[in-house]
């Protein structure tokens, strides 16, 4: 059985509708506070990073030891306009290599958020994991968000797939 047909139309509706001038002037406007002028902002890493790299901001390396957690500074404030949110990600490399990755995955920062991004991060590896000054510890990824309006009814729509879920729809 092949791959269902609504994905496949769905990347090259995806692919065909952004032009390169579509993407520059869909561009949201980021502001970044540096608590230090040692601080490095986030960046992107490659031109076709979704996130942007941050990094570890702390006077001193900070060991994360097996199953432990951690608040990790990265230095830093944003500004983002309304209806947009920053979305901290793992880096796939930390998580694959040492065991660690955000623990709250994503971690959400709302627009109206103005305190310093901290990171939380949590070892799942069996060695304790140093945390250095400067190293890339996550990424950003901005979104736009949808608000709803939560309307009470006494029952909701039957669907094919009904109540089943944690697996029911197969592996």
């Amino acid at each position: 059985m092949g791959p269902p047909v609504a994905p496949r139309l769905w990347r090259v509706a995806f692919e065909t509708s952004l032009s390169q001038s579509a993407m520059e002037t869909s561009l949201v406007v980021i502001k970044i506070c540096k608590i230090s002028p040692d601080v490095t902002p986030p960046r992107y890493e490659t031109a076709g990073a979704a996130g942007m790299d941050i990094r570890a901001f702390l006077a001193d390396p900070v060991v994360i030891k097996p199953l432990e957690r951690t608040r990790i500074p990265t230095g830093f404030a944003l500004e983002m306009p309304e209806g947009c949110e920053a979305q901290v990600r793992p880096r796939s490399g930390l998580a694959y290599k040492q065991g660690v990755t955000v623990l709250n995955a994503p971690g959400t920062i709302d627009s109206d958020y103005r305190g310093e991004v901290c990171v939380v991060l949590v070892n799942f590896g069996q060695e304790p994991v140093v945390i250095n000054n400067g190293d890339r510890i996550a990424q950003l990824v901005f979104a736009p968000v949808m608000r709803a309006a939560i309307e009470e009814t006494s029952s909701v729509a039957e669907t094919e797939r009904g109540r089943g879920g944690f697996g029911s729809t197969g592996r």
